[in-house]
């Protein structure tokens, strides 16, 4: 198959040559299994296009194109959180890795079971099974604060409905 300056030289050598005689005369052509051959019309209108200086689209091997990693997710509608195979694959995660769930304020670590616990802030490793207990109490009583407050402003929405209602 011809490239480049070769190509142009060629396609120019033959001038008013069908499209299915410069294909062929190029070596654009790959053998069927019935012994006929197959016409390379794309290959053949790609390289001239790069032989006269046009690149559409990306050359190969440059990647897949696709949606850009977000780094971002949601609760799903069961309470389930997914993250998806490009962050596993890009941490090179394998079926079968285990975690250690380590809970924090709104935010939630994945430890590696096979590594030590080492905390952030330099300190001592304390337990994980009394931190992450501690952790999960204190977002309990949070959200419990919280689910109190919007009862009792939702009682007062209903008092003050009622009051503009009598007046």
């Amino acid at each position: 198959m011809l490239t480049g300056t070769e190509l142009l030289a060629k396609v120019k050598e033959l001038g008013e040559a069908s499209r299915t005689e410069l294909v062929r005369a190029t070596g654009y052509v790959s053998p069927k299994k019935d012994g006929g051959e197959r016409l390379l019309f794309s290959a053949f209108y790609d390289a001239l296009l790069e032989a006269k200086g046009i690149i559409l689209g990306r050359a190969p091997g440059e990647g897949k194109a696709g949606r850009r990693l977000s780094y971002a997710t949601k609760v799903q509608f069961n309470g389930n959180l997914m993250v998806g195979k490009a962050y596993t694959a890009l941490i090179d995660l394998k079926p079968g890795d285990a975690f250690q769930i380590q809970l924090g304020r709104r935010q939630i670590k994945l430890i590696p079971m096979d590594a030590p616990h080492e905390p952030e802030d330099g300190s001592s490793p304390e337990p994980v099974d009394e931190h992450v207990q501690r952790e999960h109490q204190d977002q309990q009583d949070q959200q419990e604060h919280h689910e109190h407050q919007e009862d009792q402003e939702q009682g007062q929405g209903k008092a003050n409905r009622k009051r503009k209602r009598n007046q």
